[in-house]
């Protein structure tokens, strides 16, 4: 689980474990991946503003 600060822009600020898988590896992978996203930023009075988001990270295997 992640908090992710989001900027009036879309772009993650930071990108912060809320609760670790456990895992440094899928941790730093969760944080990585979530960097590189855009977010449809929160809107006041039709106008964009910062905010955040509690993201949920699933690893699944397959194969």
């Amino acid at each position: 689980m992640l908090n992710v600060p989001v900027t009036v822009d879309g772009a993650a600020s930071e990108v912060n474990i809320a609760q670790s898988s456990g895992s440094d590896a899928l941790d730093d992978a969760a944080r990585q991946a979530v960097r590189r996203w855009r977010f449809i930023p929160a809107k006041r009075g039709g106008e964009p503003v910062a905010g955040w988001v509690r993201v949920p990270v699933v690893f699944r295997l397959e194969g």
